[in-house]
C-alpha cells in the first residue's frame, strides 16, 4: 500500500479536481459532479481499511467515482443543450416556462474541473474535453461507453487499465471504444472536442480584440457592431428555456424584442468550460443597481463568435464562479 505519512483524506484530496472533471464529463452537470466526488470520498474513506494497494490509489478512486456516476446515470436520463432537443426558433417565438435543471448541460468553472500545470499539449486536450459541445456529445453515449471513451481518449489510460477498472476484457473495451467513436462522429464531434475553438487562457491578439469588441458592443447595446462579430450561423441559447436562435437576423431581432431588457447590461469576465465567459448583470435593481441575469459562455472560432450560451440559473452559478450578487451603480 502507498504510504507517505499523509492522512487518507489529504491523499484523496489531491485527486479532487481531476475526479471532478471526470465526473463532469460523465454527468454533464458541475453540481452533480461535485456531489459525485463527495460521495466518492465518503466511500473511499469507509473502504480505506480494505484497500490493499493492489492498484494505485488514483486508479482505485477512479473505480469508485465510476461506480458512483454509473449509479447516478441509472435512470437513463441524459442532459442536453436546447439545440440538441429542438429546431431553431424564430425571434418572435414566446418564451416557454423553462424545463427542469436536470434537462440541461450546465457550465463548469475551469479551476474545479481542470488540474493546473502539466504539459501544454495535455492541458489543451483536457480543456477541449470540457467544451460544452463535447460534454453534450458524450451524453449520447451509453454510460459504460462514456467511461471507456473518457478514460481512453481524454485521460489516455491503457485499454488494460480500463478493462481492470470495469471488470471486463480488453476486447470488450476496444469494442466499446469503437462504438463510442462512431456515435461521436455521427454527432459531428470528435474525441478531441470538435471544431477548434478559442481557449480562454490562450486567446491570441485578434481573438482578444474580438472579445473586447463583443464586450463593448454588448454593454453599449450596439447591435450593428455585435451582429458584425457573429458568424453567419451563430446561435444563442438560454437554458432553462428550450428556445434557441440561429443566425444574425433572429439574434438581432430577439435582442431588440424579448431580450431588450438586456440593454444597459454589464459583463464581468470569468472562465467556463475552457472558453471565455461573463457574468451578465442587468440594470434591474433599486436605483439602477445591476443584478445577475445570466452566465454567458462565448464560443469563438475562425475569427468570429459562433455561439452565445446564456445560463440563467444565476442563484447557483454565480456563487460557484465567485461572481458578486450585485453591481452597484
Amino acid at each position: 500500500m502507498e504510504r507517505d505519512g499523509a492522512e487518507p483524506a489529504l491523499r484523496f484530496e489531491r485527486h479532487r479536481v481531476e475526479l471532478t472533471g471526470y465526473c463532469y464529463r460523465m454527468l454533464g452537470s458541475a453540481f452533480e459532479a461535485e456531489d459525485a466526488v463527495q460521495e466518492t470520498m465518503v466511500r473511499a474513506w469507509k473502504a480505506y481499511d480494505r484497500f490493499e494497494g493492489r492498484s494505485a490509489l488514483r486508479s482505485w478512486l477512479y473505480r469508485i467515482a465510476t461506480n458512483v456516476c454509473l449509479d447516478m446515470l441509472g435512470s437513463g436520463q441524459r442532459r442536453a443543450r436546447p439545440m440538441d432537443l429542438n429546431s431553431p426558433s424564430a425571434a418572435s417565438t414566446p418564451i416557454d416556462s423553462g424545463l427542469p435543471e436536470a434537462t440541461w448541460i450546465t457550465p463548469a468553472l475551469d479551476s474545479r474541473v481542470l488540474p493546473e500545470g502539466g504539459d501544454p499539449a495535455e492541458v489543451a486536450a483536457l480543456r477541449d474535453s470540457v467544451r460544452l459541445a463535447f460534454v453534450a456529445a458524450l451524453q449520447h453515449l451509453a454510460p459504460r461507453q462514456r467511461v471507456v471513451l473518457i478514460l481512453r481518449e481524454v485521460l489516455a489510460w491503457r485499454a488494460s487499465e480500463v478493462a481492470e477498472l470495469l471488470g471486463t476484457t480488453v476486447a470488450s473495451v476496444n469494442s466499446a471504444l469503437q462504438r463510442a467513436r462512431a456515435t461521436l462522429a455521427a454527432s459531428g464531434v470528435n474525441g478531441g472536442g470538435g471544431a477548434e475553438q478559442a481557449s480562454a487562457g490562450e486567446l491570441d491578439d485578434e481573438q482578444q480584440k474580438l472579445l473586447d469588441r463583443y464586450v463593448a458592443a454588448f454593454e453599449k447595446y450596439d447591435l450593428d457592431l455585435l451582429t458584425s462579430l457573429l458568424h453567419e450561423d451563430a446561435f444563442l441559447q438560454m437554458p432553462p428555456f428550450s428556445l434557441w436562435l440561429r443566425g444574425h437576423a433572429d439574434i438581432r431581432a430577439w435582442f431588440l424584442g424579448t431580450g431588450s431588457e438586456c440593454r444597459g447590461s454589464r459583463l464581468v469576465p470569468v472562465v467556463a468550460n475552457g472558453s471565455p465567459a461573463f457574468g451578465q448583470y442587468r440594470p434591474s435593481g433599486p436605483g439602477g443597481r445591476h443584478e445577475p441575469w445570466a452566465l454567458q459562455v462565448v464560443e469563438i472560432s475562425d475569427g468570429r463568435i459562433t455561439g452565445l450560451n446564456s445560463f440563467l440559473d444565476t442563484e447557483r452559478l454565480f456563487p460557484m464562479f465567485g461572481l458578486p450578487d450585485r453591481l452597484d451603480p
